[in-house]
């Protein structure tokens, strides 16, 4: 049988992070699977490190990143230099993860070859397509190009059903970031910047970043910081701060000369996964950081006002509380005041994964195109 020719397309950090488990897999089976890796790099730094962390090397590279970049430009650079790679290549398949802009793009490009098109991390909706935006708009559009859709959870398959999937196409498979951060956090890990090393007091981390919390969204979550500080001396704040200028001049602005915030630059993804797990609460917008930090223990406090991961919120290692200064406030203090709640949310389960989801997702391929007799085992975290 002939081998099957696998192109994994992704361009920034979170998907680097969470398609590194699955490319590592598929390596294991180099007499099954031809693997080739395309980056758009649509983040260049934050990109590079995490191949470099995991020891992968891009077999091309279109380094698409501009200054003051918009979507229309990562939409049409991504797409017009994949078509010259899928071009080259010829894969039987394209493997995309989630929902940003080289997700679509690469599953689009795919589609135009008519390549197949695997999805990594299917199924994620808010049911608003402008929140996230363009988050929940690229994920749809890579759902309706898909012929293999890999889904973290039953929450996500079910959305996928909803939406017309064939269930033949779907594979419940956990979410890979669970692998990485299991392959990442390290009790004797030793950050480069010391004062990290020598934390004593209750630590909140925080991160925000998105686009529709710009503005007077973030000044609001930045006031609610300033009130629980005032409350809890000993503790402090380590905000990376985002690149995005818009979201440095406001954080300057609101937070520059507040005595418990350090702010310093984004952090690296091992660094920043092992301050994770000694932190003792994460306020943020990210949406992976919403899976890492329960498999971590840390409860999330979530700055927005919708999530396409509800599981987190059911199974109660998240809280959604928007932007809104004094929920955000009043959710932070109640966990930071009452030993109880706080452990209800750190012990909570972890409905995102196990550690396997890599190889679900490359015995589903196995099983696919015909090298394997058992299709995977299907994640389930009760």
């Amino acid at each position: 049988m002939k081998k099957i020719k696998v192109m994994a397309v992704f361009g920034t950090r979170p998907e680097a992070i969470k398609m590194a488990p699955v490319i590592l897999e598929l390596r294991k089976f180099p007499a099954e699977f031809e693997t080739t890796v395309a980056v758009t790099a649509q983040h260049r730094e934050m990109l590079d490190q995490v191949l470099a962390l995991f020891k992968i090397q891009p077999d091309f590279d279109l380094n698409i990143m501009l200054a003051g970049q918009t979507l229309f430009d990562i939409t049409s650079r991504a797409l017009l230099g994949l078509n010259e790679i899928l071009s080259e290549v010829k894969p039987d398949i394209v493997l995309v993860h989630g929902d940003t802009t080289t997700t679509f793009t690469g599953a689009l490009a795919a589609f135009y070859h008519q390549i197949a098109v695997g999805h990594v991390e299917a199924g994620l909706r808010t049911g608003n397509k402008f929140s996230p935006f363009p988050e929940e708009i690229n994920r749809k559009l890579t759902s309706a190009l898909a012929d293999l859709n890999f889904a973290p959870t039953e929450t996500a398959r079910e959305n996928l059903l909803r939406e017309g999937v064939s269930a033949e196409k779907i594979f419940v498979t956990g979410n890979t970031v669970i692998d990485a951060l299991q392959q990442t956090v390290r009790a004797d890990f030793t950050f480069a910047d010391n004062f990290l090393n020598e934390l004593r007091s209750r630590v909140i981390l925080v991160t925000t970043h998105r686009r529709e919390n710009l503005g007077e969204p973030m000044r609001n979550v930045y006031r609610a910081l300033k009130k629980i500080l005032a409350d809890f001396p000993d503790a402090e704040i380590i905000f990376p701060v985002h690149k995005n200028p818009k979201v440095r001049e406001i954080v300057s602005a609101e937070l520059g000369n507040v005595a418990q915030v350090h702010l310093i630059e984004p952090l690296d993804y091992e660094p920043f996964a092992n301050l994770m797990s000694r932190a003792t609460l994460i306020l943020t917008d990210s949406g992976g950081v919403q899976e890492e930090a329960p498999a971590l223990g840390k409860p999330v406090l979530v700055l927005r006002e919708t999530t396409e991961r509800p599981e987190a919120v059911s199974a109660g290692t998240v809280k959604l509380v928007g932007t809104d200064t004094d929920k955000i406030y009043g959710a932070a203090k109640l966990l930071l005041n009452d030993a109880g709640e706080y452990q209800k949310m750190a012990n909570a389960v972890n409905p995102y994964g196990d550690g396997k989801a890599a190889r679900r997702i490359v015995q589903a391929l196995r099983w696919h195109y015909r090298f394997y007799s058992q299709p995977p085992e299907t994640f389930s975290a009760n």
